[in-house]
């Protein structure tokens, strides 16, 4: 059995805390990360995606650590999953839907360097943003499109959390087409991993 994954809870409500600590205690491949001591991943609890909670967002990952960020709100607009995700959360997960399956889920799917959004949620965040302009022109593109259809349903995966060989299974591509894909749209646009990837896309609207 591998290391686990060490998760720290940060909340400005000590209830939330506590039942977020409990519900990752029941999480398989997780531990508690010492007090003081840096997290793999840590889990932000916050009432709503305010300019605060943002900044909570961006201390967790510019701390000596850097701990990638699971977010967890009462809700999401698309302009705040758009916004958390910029600020550098790497999973949205909404509080109802936060039991321990899905908070555990969420934790580790991050901890590999996944983007992790509920599904329904990545629908929102795929829908065009009226209030945004068109995406600048990629490698030469005229109209804007910087992604092919192959390239847009592996994110669409990477983006819900799947692993490389689910993508794999579901796509009916081999494994290596599908970390071939990941790997040419990191370097073509000069991404550091899956979730940046992920991020980028949707902030420029490739996705």
């Amino acid at each position: 059995m591998g290391n686990p994954v060490y998760v720290s809870v940060l909340a400005p409500d000590p209830v939330l805390a506590a039942g977020a600590t409990a519900a990752l205690r029941e999480g398989p491949g997780l531990a508690l990360a010492p007090r003081d001591a840096p997290a793999d991943v840590a889990v932000v609890l916050v009432d709503r995606v305010d300019p605060l909670a943002l900044d909570a967002v961006r201390r967790v990952r510019d701390t000596g650590g850097r701990s990638e960020v699971v977010l967890v709100a009462s809700d999401f607009t698309q302009a705040q999953a758009l916004h958390a995700i910029a600020a550098g959360a790497r999973g949205l997960v909404r509080r109802r839907e936060a039991g321990s399956a899905r908070l555990a889920r969420t934790v580790l799917a991050v901890a590999e360097g996944d983007c992790s959004v509920p599904p329904d949620m990545l629908a929102l965040l795929l829908e065009p943003d009226p209030g945004r302009p068109p995406a600048p022109a990629v490698d030469g593109s005229s109209d804007g499109v910087g992604l092919d259809e192959r390239e847009r349903a592996v994110l669409h995966l990477v983006a819900e959390g799947r692993e490389t060989g689910e993508i794999a299974r579901e796509l009916s591509y081999s494994i290596r087409t599908v970390s071939g894909v990941v790997h040419d749209i990191t370097r073509r646009f000069r991404l550091r991993n899956r979730a940046h990837a992920v991020a980028y896309a949707l902030r420029a609207g490739l996705l």
